[in-house]
Formats: C-alpha cells, sequence, structure tokens
C-alpha cells in the first residue's frame, strides 16, 4: 500500500514539480553538510542506506538523523517541507520506502537532480554535498513519524512535558525510569510512514535524555514543547 501511494505521489509530483517549482531550486545555493562523526562509505555510491540501525548501530543511527536533520532543513526543506510535510508543490518524501527501492529511487535524485525544458527543478547535490550527507539527509527522511499518530498521543505528551517542567524545578520526587518507560512506550507506538522500525518522534528524543538531573528533565521538556509546536 505504501508502494504504491508513493508511487502515484511520484508520478503527480514529478507533474507538479514541472508546473509550479520552475524557480523553486535553480536559484539556491546548496549547502555544505558537516557529516563528523559519521562513518565514511567510500568514493563509490552505495545504492542501500549505510546508517540504518540494522546495519551501522544505533549510535551511528541516531548521529545520522541529527546530522540529516540539518543538512535536509538546509537544503530541501523549502520545497519539500519543514519535518518532511510537504505542502503539495513536491512529493512527500516521508512516503518513500526505507528499502531497496526508495534507496534508489533517493539516490539516482540526489545525485543527477532533476531538469524538464532545460530548466533546473532540483540540482544536482551529489558532488556537491557527498555520499555521507546524501546518506545521512536520508536517514532523517525515513525516520519522520507517523502524523495521525501523533497526534493520538499529543495530549497525553503536553501532559508529561508539564510534569517535567516541574520536575526541572524539582526532580526530588520523580521517578525518572517509569518516565523514561512510559516515553518510550508511546516512542515504540508511532510508526513511520516509510516503513522505517524506528520513528525519530518526539517521544522517542525525549526518553533518551531523561537521566534523573533537573538539567535533563528541562531538556526533555523543551523537546516535548518544540516537537509538539512544529507538529501543529
Amino acid at each position: 500500500m505504501k508502494t504504491a501511494t508513493f508511487r502515484i505521489m511520484m508520478a503527480i509530483g514529478s507533474t507538479l514539480v514541472a508546473v509550479t517549482l520552475v524557480h523553486a531550486h535553480g536559484d539556491v545555493k546548496p549547502q555544505a553538510v558537516d557529516t563528523a562523526g559519521l562513518p565514511e562509505v567510500g568514493e563509490e555510491w552505495l545504492t542501500e542506506n549505510p546508517y540504518r540501525a540494522a546495519a551501522a548501530g544505533e549510535e551511528v543511527w541516531q548521529k545520522a538523523v541529527e546530522i540529516g536533520a540539518s543538512g535536509y532543513n538546509q537544503n530541501c526543506a523549502r520545497c519539500h517541507g519543514l519535518e518532511v510535510v510537504s505542502g503539495g508543490l513536491a512529493p512527500d518524501l516521508r512516503f518513500l520506502e526505507a528499502e531497496e527501492y526508495g534507496d534508489e529511487w533517493y539516490v539516482e535524485r540526489f545525485r543527477e537532480g532533476y531538469t524538464q525544458n532545460g530548466t533546473t527543478k532540483m540540482p544536482a547535490f551529489g558532488e556537491l554535498l557527498g555520499q555521507e550527507a546524501a546518506w545521512a539527509i536520508r536517514t532523517y527522511i525515513e525516520t519522520r513519524p507517523d502524523s495521525d499518530a501523533m497526534e493520538d498521543v499529543s495530549d497525553e505528551l503536553k501532559a508529561m512535558r508539564d510534569q517535567l517542567k516541574d520536575f526541572a524545578t524539582d526532580p526530588s520526587g520523580a521517578d525518572a525510569e517509569a518516565l523514561r518507560g512510559r516515553l518510550s512506550e508511546i516512542a515504540d507506538s508511532i510508526e513511520t510512514f516509510s516503513g522505517a522500525p524506528v520513528a525519530d518522534s518526539v517521544a522517542f528524543r525525549a526518553a533518551n535524555l531523561i537521566d534523573g538531573s533537573a538539567e535533563a528533565y528541562r531538556s526533555a521538556a523543551e523537546t516535548l514543547t518544540i516537537g509538539l509546536s512544529a507538529a501543529h
């Protein structure tokens, strides 16, 4: 279902891009992406994402999501939307499958760009940004959470956000393990549109921040505040 949906969106999206994004990318200079901390993957371009947790480990995966978020926001969000939520003028990349077909389509478009009738609709990012940046951005894209699932848990996350704010002032009554556990349960219930096994949701991020300290509660509360605001 997701594969069919994305392929339909690609066909529609290509037409929309051709009609409406004549000037979208042509005058935009790609911004370099700092990929320090990511394993190098060599000069020959891969056809499968090397930074998925199953292949690279969770630490590398999390670093790739962090770097990919920065790279995406600098170079892709203008057309494909903040948090990869398309406004309709370009394909919604959240539906691009986190598997071979999706990887091959993505890396070809990233490397070669997209032109029509001599007009650049999307620049070729490959030589400018490099392979590590490409796959980091891909990792970020494929881990975007299902927005409907986020809506279902938003009230509970807001309540937990308020609790965390209180614990940031006085952590003495907090049960860090219980808070982290509940946030992790919520995170596990949130799926991705791409089929990637883990969604980089605000619940997931907040859960990984909690260590029992006042500063950690403050950071987790801020993460929920920003994430829930962005969702709307």
